[in-house]
């Protein structure tokens, strides 16, 4: 039997598994210090920050069998004591270091002199002894624009920052496009990679360009049984606005999903390749069509209520994910009671927890289903239907617990 090491290798990690989720599923143990990925062999070795927290994890993991979007994963004590930079040959192979686990930062120096000693003097130096090794590379940005003086941002030279951002006016924004008010297309503005960024809190998802402008996405190995447009609307609309979607009929399991812009199109495949539903695996990629041609085939969502990005598209942007075990439902009555919703979303799958709760004067709710699917399945049948006489709407949390 290996001996206990902070290193634990971590196997059958598909290539829809992302660094993110493989933290999520060790951060309950501890600070992960280290993370590398092997893509050609479809294994990751992650470094917690002392054995302690890597054998509460794998004593965790013994009884609980773990699985990431679907897919087990298996877990063991790494032969290796701790991890080093991975040497040249390692990155021949294909394999991808990610030193900090996920944490990153820009520093603007006054000089660039002083830029290039710092990296000199620090590079390669541990924050803590023996882990949180830093890899600092010169930056492509000329300057920094921090717009707020808080925990996630700060500009030195200005104290008078605000600590959180205030909403816009409609002039303020239209001024910043040299538009004049009611001619500014939202859309348009949003487009732009920087005030998307902003949505995001200064910086787009990993994995995410936001330079895309292909707005059509192939779906494929769908459940020809179960899949309708409408379901497809609820799932992808979780990522942008939706033109239209055209059922494939002489490929049963294919569809075309136009999206509202490419950076909605590219949230959509970069969030959803990999996810389940009613039992298969979800492949979703680029269209080699620029948009879907109007006709009986076709329907046409350009004009739906239920587009999510008509309003607060800010707010929309930043809560996009991978399909979790948890789902927020909103609009519903003041007065519905939990067993209620379980009523209603129980059909499609075991239901661990719920909560009830009020913001803003209006009921909310959590639930959480057992895998990721079940919830899933739950917000693309369920989404947008009535309830004690309110249509209610349902999107995935971040949330780890209730």
């Amino acid at each position: 039997m290996t001996e206990p090491s902070k290193v634990i290798h971590v196997r059958n990690v598909g290539h829809e598994i992302s660094e993110n989720d493989l933290l999520q599923l060790f951060q309950p143990f501890g600070v992960i210090s280290k993370l590398v990925m092997l893509r050609a062999k479809n294994q990751a070795l992650l470094q917690m920050q002392d054995i302690t927290s890597a054998a509460n994890a794998m004593q965790f993991y013994t009884n609980v069998q773990p699985s990431i979007r679907g897919r087990n994963v298996y877990v063991q004590f790494s032969s290796h004591q701790e991890l080093t930079t991975v040497d040249q040959n390692a990155q021949g192979r294909g394999d991808e270091v990610n030193g900090g686990a996920g944490f990153q930062a820009l520093i603007q120096y006054q000089l660039r002199q002083s830029a290039v000693t710092a990296r000199n003097s620090l590079q390669g130096r541990n924050i803590y002894d023996g882990c949180c090794q830093l890899d600092i590379q010169f930056s492509n940005l000329d300057e920094l624009q921090v717009n707020y003086n808080n925990e996630r941002s700060r500009d030195f030279t200005n104290p008078s920052l605000p600590s959180e951002q205030k909403g816009r006016s409609s002039q303020e924004v239209c001024m910043a496009f040299n538009q004049e008010p009611g001619q500014l297309d939202f859309h348009r503005w949003m487009s732009n990679a920087s005030a998307i960024a902003a949505a995001f809190g200064g910086g787009l998802p990993p994995g995410i360009s936001g330079t895309n402008d292909r707005c059509t996405v192939l779906v494929s190995n769908l459940n020809p049984d179960r899949i309708d447009e409408d379901k497809l609307f609820n799932l992808f609309s979780i990522y942008g606005n939706i033109v239209r979607i055209k059922l494939l009929r002489n490929k049963p399991d294919h569809a075309l999903v136009q999206m509202g812009d490419g950076f909605q199109a590219e949230l959509a495949v970069h969030f959803l390749k990999g996810a389940m539903l009613f039992g298969k695996r979800l492949e979703v990629n680029f269209s080699k069509y620029s948009n879907i041609t109007t006709g009986a085939d076709t329907r046409e969502y350009t004009n739906s209520s239920l587009n999510r990005f008509n309003r607060n598209a800010a707010k929309n942007y930043r809560y996009c994910c991978s399909p979790t075990k948890m789902i927020h439902v909103s609009t519903l009555p003041q007065d519905i009671a939990e067993e209620e919703i379980v009523a209603h979303l129980e059909e499609h799958g075991s239901i661990v927890n719920t909560k009830l709760f009020e913001m803003n004067g209006k009921k909310q709710a959590l639930v959480m289903f057992e895998n990721e699917e079940q919830a899933t399945e739950a917000l693309v049948c369920k989404h947008a239907t009535p309830l004690a006489g309110l249509a209610i709407r349902i999107s995935f949390s971040q949330l780890q617990g209730i």
